[in-house]
């Protein structure tokens, strides 16, 4: 981890001091980790992350969406220049998931018959 790295927690929200524990309280969920996914495949907008074969319920993503924001890992940008829809991107905190989520669909593939991947 970065030195300069911001404190986007309070200790008194933690469950522990663990660092595992501190980032499983973030991504540690069954949908996170498939919008980070989704956000490295190219999807940026809410309907986009809809799409993903998963079927993520609206509040539910609505609230990691918050959760993400919250913590830094992603922020909001305008969708296209001029327009009022909003999209949302990776942070630097954010793109430095992407060898988690490759491990494990690196593992996904190794051991689980009939995987398949679009994640390079």
């Amino acid at each position: 981890m970065p030195k300069s790295a911001p404190k986007t927690a309070k200790p008194s929200t933690r469950r522990s001091p663990c660092p595992v524990s501190c980032a499983l309280d973030i991504f540690g969920d069954r949908w996170t980790l498939l919008v980070i996914r989704d956000l490295i495949l190219g999807r940026s907008r809410f309907k986009d992350f809809l799409t993903s074969p998963e079927g993520i319920p609206t509040n539910i993503l609505t609230e990691r969406l918050k959760r993400l924001l919250e913590h830094q890992v992603v922020t909001q940008v305008c969708a296209a220049e001029g327009s009022k829809h909003l999209a949302y991107q990776l942070t630097e905190k954010g793109h430095a998931l992407l060898p988690i989520v490759k491990a494990m669909k690196d593992w996904g593939l190794a051991w689980e018959k009939g995987t398949r991947a679009g994640l390079a």
